[in-house]
């Protein structure tokens, strides 16, 4: 039987990356993403289905249901950004721009993977495989961002308990800096870029293929003893132990 997988968040970048691999690997693919021109294009160039949708808001995920596989055996769920990137940092003691900034990252970094799983869990096929994609901040703290995605990296946890009798796997892999996604936007300098490199051990930047290298690992079925875990995938910038 084919293996079905639902990536959110798979326009673009990594996303994007990881359906490829697996439109290669022979599994048939379904993204989604809030951006309906840029899923279609995206779906065509890899000969894989595209379902718009809003990962954040329930009645978009039930309006989008119907179009969903009946059975998954591959849920990644990526959707997610720096929800406060471009504002600026709330004055001192402005506590209503402060919890503003933290449930903005909470929305778009956990309620999307939240939502997404809880709407799929009755499909989810014994077996089943469910990656998380959350980042370094998560573990380094990076305000309301890391906070979100070490928030993250807990639900995970439970999602691992919820399925694991079922012979269902959750993980959740943990970037450094990828270049070649949308979610630096135009506000990485070279300094930055520099620096990010020098806390690194390869002396290189990642880019979308090292992260669906390991996310192809965790959705095979030759991971089946790995759950709960969080992957670093950073170059060695975090050393998780």
């Amino acid at each position: 039987m084919t293996r079905t997988a639902v990536i959110t968040g798979g326009g673009t970048g990594i996303g994007r990356e990881i359906a490829s691999a697996f439109a290669r690997d022979g599994l048939d693919v379904v993204i989604t993403g809030r951006r309906a021109d840029v899923l279609k294009d995206t779906a065509t160039e890899l000969g894989v289905r595209a379902v718009a949708f809003d990962a954040s808001d329930p009645d978009s995920i039930a309006v989008a249901l119907p179009q969903l596989p009946e059975r998954v055996d591959v849920l990644v769920n990526n959707a997610g950004a720096n929800a406060v990137r471009d504002q600026p940092d709330p004055a001192p003691g402005d506590l209503a721009a402060i919890r503003a900034m933290y449930l903005a990252n909470l929305e778009t970094n956990l309620l999307t993977a939240v939502l997404v799983t809880e709407a799929l869990l009755s499909r989810l096929a014994d077996g089943a495989r469910v990656i998380n994609l959350g980042s370094i901040a998560g573990s380094r703290g990076a305000g309301s961002y890391g906070a979100s995605k070490a928030a993250l990296a807990a639900w995970s946890i439970d999602i691992a308990r919820r399925i694991g009798g079922r012979g269902g796997t959750a993980n959740l892999v943990a970037p450094g800096m990828i270049l070649e996604t949308e979610f630096f936007g135009d506000v990485l300098t070279d300094e930055r870029r520099k620096g990010q490199i020098a806390q690194t051990f390869t002396g290189r930047v990642g880019d979308p293929g090292d992260v669906a290298a390991v996310v192809r690992f965790l959705a095979s079925p030759e991971s089946r003893h790995v759950t709960g875990q969080v992957v670093h995938v950073s170059g060695g910038a975090f050393l998780g132990r």
